[in-house]
């Protein structure tokens, strides 16, 4: 069962944003979380459930404007982040995720639906394949601090 995250006690979605970004402290989460659900026509959000009503899975999808690397449409639906608990893998979870993030997306008017992944990241390329993702482009983004004047 895909559920749609509407509130910040969505069983499970908190354990699962934290799993995908550990590094990340619970309030700024909750922020954020806070965030999406105050500007649904912007992100959508979906919790998977096993037959035992255990969280499998997460996905968070944005509609961006701007430009997306590798697209040709605007606004394009973008998965900014999926993850599926270690012991629920490979058992369409991830597939079942992408797939209401399509629907959703389809209803907000999008043609495109973009991801990423990090350049070393061979698993999570692996599952954007296996999900119908064709790799558009490889990036290595640059900074350069100004002095202080």
């Amino acid at each position: 069962m895909i559920l749609p995250c509407t509130s910040l006690d969505q069983d499970g979605w908190l354990p699962l944003r934290r799993a995908l970004w550990p590094d990340c402290p619970a309030d700024e989460h909750l922020a954020e979380m806070r965030s999406f659900l105050l500007d649904p026509g912007k992100y959508a959000q979906f919790v998977a459930y096993d037959a035992d009503g255990r969280a499998a899975g997460f996905a968070e999808a944005a509609l961006r404007t701007d430009y997306v690397n590798g697209t040709d449409s605007s606004p394009v639906a973008f998965l900014e982040g999926i993850y599926v608990v270690p012991g629920q893998r490979r058992k369409g979870w991830g597939r079942a995720l992408v797939e209401a993030v399509t629907a959703w997306a389809r209803a907000s008017g999008c043609r495109e639906l973009a991801s990423d992944a990090l350049l070393d990241n061979e698993a999570s390329h692996r599952m954007h394949r296996a999900l119908g993702f064709e790799e558009t482009e490889r990036v290595v983004f640059f900074r350069r601090a100004l002095p202080e004047t």
